[in-house]
């Protein structure tokens, strides 16, 4: 069965989100840890928690996602902005054990200016200084497009960082389609080949989640601009040859495209019609 989702607003909690989820005939979902701006995380409630946990087991949802707020910049040349992500995201693991078992996932960062490799090097610090042998937490670098100064442009920039991480077995990888398109990855007239570059790189074993997204760019644009299922350059029949790779075929999928719930239900719909199983 396709393990597929979108993502959904937390603010009413996880069983809130469960139900939603369930509405739109996903069985997976992601959803940003605290307002994706940053700031204080609301306050989770063990009665909520212990609802979604049960209403997650009878309709089978596993797998979800949760997404680090855009402003962590762990490879800043600001220790206080380098500081304040390594606090945010150690607040965020330690309550992501309320419900075991899952991901985070997150923007590695951008260097702005001093350099990929001391970049890097700030990543793994801070990744070594807040991973514990006892999490049951997965943390996920998400690919990204390139623009500006960001770091993990390419799998080499992402392999770079696990290299340098202690407990590797904690770390994995989000492949965003949007994002490895507006890199340069040809998914839509070689996907066998960038699979390949993937495994050859960082290896299949350690992708955990893909962001299902079309592109409004042409390939390697490196400006990370989503779009709906079909509607952007990337198109509906590269997408659906990802969904069923054999490579892919199980992993769980999250959609990020420019929609509202109607919209997700709609896009749900159509790529579970195109799943082979």
């Amino acid at each position: 069965m396709l393990k597929i989702g979108c993502h959904l607003s937390s603010s009413k909690g996880y069983e809130s989100m469960g139900k939603t989820a369930v509405s739109i005939n996903a069985n997976t979902f992601q959803f940003f840890t605290r307002n994706p701006r940053g700031g204080k995380a609301k306050d989770i409630k063990p009665t909520d928690v212990e609802k979604y946990l049960k209403f997650a087991k009878e309709h089978s949802i596993t797998s979800i996602l949760a997404h680090a707020p855009y402003t962590l910049n762990a490879a800043s040349a600001d220790e206080g902005l380098r500081e304040f992500a390594k606090n945010t995201m150690a607040d965020d693991l330690l309550r992501m054990e309320y419900t075991p078992g899952n991901c985070y996932n997150f923007h590695p960062g951008s260097h702005v200016g001093q350099g990929i490799e001391i970049g890097i090097e700030y990543i793994a610090d801070m990744l070594n200084s807040i991973l514990t042998p006892e999490q049951n937490t997965t943390v996920l670098l998400e690919t990204m497009s390139g623009k500006g100064s960001e770091i993990g442009r390419d799998f080499e920039e992402l392999r770079e960082i696990m290299d340098r991480i202690i407990l590797k077995e904690k770390i994995g990888i989000c492949l965003d389609t949007c994002h490895i398109w507006d890199g340069g990855y040809n998914i839509v007239n070689d996907l066998d080949g960038v699979i390949y570059k993937f495994d050859s790189v960082i290896g299949l074993s350690n992708l955990k989640a893909i962001h299902l997204n079309d592109s409004l760019n042409p390939l390697g644009s490196h400006k990370d601009r989503h779009a709906k299922i079909g509607e952007g350059m990337i198109g509906f029949d590269a997408l659906v040859r990802i969904i069923n790779h054999p490579a892919l075929k199980n992993l769980p999928f999250y959609l990020e495209t420019p929609n509202e719930l109607d919209g997700y239900a709609k896009e749900i719909e159509i790529l579970r019609n195109s799943y082979g199983e």
